[in-house]
This record gives structure tokens, sequence and C-alpha cells, in this order.
């Protein structure tokens, strides 16, 4: 069994990671374990946080990874301003985790999978936005809005990072009461969208998944 500890940055995605990903990576001899970093406002906190926890739990069945948002990316991310120049955000985040792992990964320690969520969680539940009608009933005008606004583009990943325009403003604009339940919703209504609808739907999500399905096999 290998060992998988996932950093994320808030409660919402440590929810996902116990309720959807770690049951289905339980299906590859992934035992999965997740810390809260509680704020994803300085690269050197998330830094100091990794290397603590692989000196407290590190081994050779030990894997790290990470569940960052590129939204609201911190300024003293390393890389950062080259990456700002990249127009195309599958090329941008690559060329943030590629940095990522060059400042964390060592000889020693080497088991690290940087990922930044593209653009934030929220994409993943405008995979399939209908599913919100688990969790906010009586909002069928705003989910199909949401439902039309997710097909205009190939994926939710692909949805921009401004200030009022990320995923989450989008979802929190049509049903307000989304940004005080979204720790205890999203994770619930991720559920029912489900994993394998989410990784068709986000390609850079789907790539983290399937890596880390396969842990015991070379990179």
């Amino acid at each position: 069994m290998i060992r998988l500890h996932i950093l994320v940055e808030g409660e919402t995605e440590e929810r996902f990671v116990k309720r959807v990903l770690a049951p289905h990576l339980e299906d590859y001899s992934v035992r999965t374990s997740v810390i809260c970093l509680g704020g994803w406002n300085s690269y050197q906190k998330a830094q100091r946080e990794i290397w603590r926890w692989w000196r407290d739990c590190g081994g050779e069945d030990a894997w790290f990874t990470t569940m960052l948002d590129l939204y609201k990316i911190p300024l003293d991310f390393p890389g950062l301003d080259g990456a700002k120049a990249l127009r195309d955000p599958y090329k941008r985040v690559s060329s943030l985790e590629e940095r990522f792992s060059q400042e964390i990964a060592t000889d020693e320690f080497w088991r690290f999978i940087p990922h930044l969520q593209l653009h934030e969680f929220e994409a993943l539940i405008l995979a399939d936005p209908a599913k919100l009608d688990w969790e906010f009933l009586e909002h069928d005008e705003a989910i199909s809005k949401l439902v039309s606004l997710t097909k205009r583009y190939d994926s939710p990943e692909l949805i921009n990072d401004g200030p009022e325009t990320a995923p989450s403003k989008r979802i929190i604009r049509e049903i307000p009461t989304y940004e005080k339940l979204k720790p205890k919703a999203g994770p619930i209504v991720a559920g029912k969208i489900s994993l394998p609808v989410m990784r068709a739907r986000c390609p850079h999500f789907g790539g983290w998944v399937t890596r880390l399905e396969t842990l015991d096999k070379p990179a």
C-alpha cells in the first residue's frame, strides 16, 4: 500500500479529497491522508508545510502532492512572472508546476507531484453544474444559466481567473448562498457529478488523478 499525502488549500478541498478522491485511490492501493494549508497566501508557507510533512511522514512508500488553486496564486510563487507571459492556461500552469517541483524536490525527496488546480476547485463543479440541484433546490433558473455558461467553453478549466469571473464567482453570482455553504455543499455536488465526468471535462485535473493512480509505475 502506497501512502499519499495531499496538501490542500482549504476545507472544501479537504472534504473533496476525503469524500471523493481518497475512496477512489484506495482501489489503486493508495492510502491517502490530507492536511489543510488554511489559506494560499504565501508560497513559503506551502513549502515549509510540505517539507515539515516529509520530515515527519516520509519514507520509501510515501508520496506527496498538492491541490492548490492557480486562482490568486501567491505573488512570491517562483517563476510566476515568466508564467504570466504564457497565454495558454495549460502551458502556464504546467510551467508553474514544473518550477514548483524544481523548488521542492531533491535527490532525497523526489516523490513529489505538484498540482495547481485550473483555476480553482469550482471548475470541477462546472463540469456538470446541473448537479448543483442536489444541494440548492429551487434554483432552476440560476443553474440553467450556469449550464449555458459552461457550453461556451471547451473545458471549465478555461473559465478565467478574474476577480469577478473566476468559477466560484460565477456560481456565487447565480447562487449567493454557495459562498457560505461551499465547504459542505461543494464536495457533495462533486460526488454527484462523479470523478469520471470531472476528469473528462477537466483534463488537467484528470491527468493529475491518472498520475496518482499509477504511483507504483515510473512517471
